[in-house]
């Protein structure tokens, strides 16, 4: 039996987002530059050096030069803001702001999601400026590198 969820407008269906897959990237990354400690916890950044991106309607290479900085708050949950551009393989630039929070709670698996804003060039990609996106982040360790997957919310 499906569970009721009480709601402040029950005359409006209560229906949760779907998601669709929009592509993954292996970013390559070095090492962590320690920035210290500040009001709001530890502060690091990680530059992003490179990498592949693919997904059904797209794919390319992630372009060296942009950075993820990233905050270990002082209850243990890592915040990371990364902003860096893919290139796709007809030459449009991308620019991906991914904010992300990690936490791996006593009693459960590793929390990793993120909200993502995408900025595409008008041409053929600019579809991607229309929609909300979120996201995973898998470590890759031992290698510098992570694996975001991306999903668009329909």
């Amino acid at each position: 039996m499906p569970e009721t969820i009480p709601s402040l407008r029950p005359e409006i269906p209560l229906v949760p987002p779907r998601s669709e897959f929009i592509y993954e990237a292996l970013i390559d990354l070095l090492p962590n530059m320690d920035l210290g400690d500040g009001p709001l916890g530890h502060r690091r950044m990680v530059p992003i050096i490179g990498g592949v991106f693919e997904g059904p309607r797209l794919r390319g290479k992630v372009l060296p030069g942009g950075a993820d900085r990233q905050l270990l708050r002082k209850d243990g949950v890592l915040k990371l803001d990364a902003l860096y551009e893919l290139q796709t393989d007809d030459g449009a630039v991308i620019t991906v702001h991914n904010t992300v929070t990690i936490h791996t709670p006593p009693d459960g698996p590793r929390y990793a999601f993120s909200t993502i804003d995408i900025t595409a060039p008008t041409g053929p990609h600019d579809w991607l400026n229309r929609y909300a996106y979120v996201g995973t982040l898998h470590s890759q360790a031992p290698r510098p590198q992570v694996l975001i997957r991306v999903y668009r919310l329909i």
